[in-house]
């Protein structure tokens, strides 16, 4: 996670260390992490290559505990 704030000149601040890193394909350097939208806006701004955003809605039950 170091190493990614730091080539994409983020703070940890700047996004969700709960999440982590998430290596979407390792092989080619695909890698997944959530951000503020403060730090997306920035990271698009400079050009950065990346995707998103996308949505990540909360998982919860669905009707009444048995």
């Amino acid at each position: 996670m170091d190493l990614a704030l730091r080539k994409l000149g983020l703070t940890k601040q700047d996004v969700d260390l709960g999440y982590g890193l998430i290596p979407l394909d390792p092989d080619k350097g695909s890698y997944g992490m959530r951000v503020t939208p403060e730090a997306a806006a920035k990271l698009a701004d400079e050009g950065h290559d990346f995707e998103g955003p996308w949505s990540d809605p909360r998982i919860e039950p669905f009707g009444p505990p048995r």
